[in-house]
């Protein structure tokens, strides 16, 4: 029998990872529901003659992938992500690393464009007030119409180009940065400097390498408009939040919507968290029925492929 180790899971049943491995013979073993439910070390002894790791948000080193022995055949990520897991050392080894990097793709571009409707028009800052018993229009700050002013999306990839897609609605100016030279129909592509120099709204997405990790900094906030907006539903690591505490501080920035952090939960009493320009969700931005539904049976998918002798969909280490 195949043996499939579950670091952690972020619903609330396991019914359609249990039926995929059933259908294969795999026994599931659930290390825990949290990421932190587990040490590396507890993790790594639950690894042993293992087939397959499926993985959430828990962390995946060295040790709990060499734990599993020559047995292990494949490391799932319940995700897109891959910056908890060594890829390096399972290059080295041989086995292969998947994720699902396409599940959420409407889901974030939605989040993203929200973030910047709420951001525009003061959506939490009103509801906040009003909650409070000021019934006032008044008492929040100017609006801008938003038709007219410019989106910079940083990485134009299929989130980034989906949510061009959807701004495009709105009638907002786009501009874009990629690594890679691209083009689209309605879409400048400039320097990242140069978007964040002529933006009202950015929003970031790419990934968290390291490369990107602290992208957004003392040096490029520095760039922004302070009239302007920064959204992220990235990666917490990609923004310097200290550096956008001193931004915020200064009034060099209008304000920000963070759907990640870095950590993650942030401490929620420091800014930048504790600012009232600032909108903060808990990672929330990929969920949605369709989405998790998508997520499980496709990361879960490629395990049962992988052990059953076929080619998983998504292999993100060359093997």
């Amino acid at each position: 029998m195949h043996r499939v180790l579950l670091t952690d899971y972020a619903w609330p049943d396991l019914d359609i990872e249990r039926a995929i491995m059933d259908e294969i013979g795999a026994e599931l073993i659930v290390a825990g529901k949290g990421k932190n439910d587990r040490t590396t070390a507890e993790l790594a002894e639950l690894a042993k003659g293992c087939d397959a790791i499926l993985f959430n948000w828990a962390s995946v080193p060295k040790e709990v992938i060499a734990a599993a022995g020559d047995r292990l055949k494949i490391c799932s990520r319940i995700g897109v992500g891959l910056d908890n897991v060594d890829m390096a050392y399972c290059t080295e080894r041989g086995i292969p690393v998947t994720n699902v990097p396409d599940y959420c793709v409407i889901e974030v571009a939605e989040h993203a464009l929200a973030q910047m409707l709420s951001l525009a028009r003061k959506i939490a800052f009103y509801h906040w007030q009003t909650m409070q018993g000021e019934y006032d229009l008044h008492a929040g700050p100017t609006l801008r119409r938003i038709e007219g002013q410019t989106l910079g999306i940083v990485g134009y990839g299929a989130i980034g180009s989906k949510l061009a897609e959807k701004a495009r609605g709105l009638g907002v100016k786009i501009l874009a940065w990629s690594r890679s030279p691209k083009s689209a129909p309605g879409v400048e592509f400039v320097s990242l400097d140069e978007l964040l120099s002529r933006s009202d709204y950015v929003s970031l997405h790419v990934p968290l390498t390291p490369e990107t990790k602290h992208l957004i900094d003392a040096r490029t906030l520095a760039l922004m408009k302070p009239t302007a907006y920064l959204i992220n539903t990235a990666r917490g690591g990609v923004i310097d939040h200290a550096a956008l505490a001193s931004a915020l501080a200064s009034n060099s920035l209008a304000g920000a919507a963070l759907d990640v952090q870095d950590p993650e939960p942030p401490d929620l009493s420091i800014p930048p968290y504790n600012d009232p320009r600032v909108l903060v969700a808990p990672h929330a931005a990929f969920v949605s029925v369709e989405s998790l539904h998508a997520l499980r049976t496709r990361s879960s998918r490629q395990v049962a492929d992988m052990l059953t002798g076929k080619t998983p969909e998504n292999v993100r280490n060359g093997l």
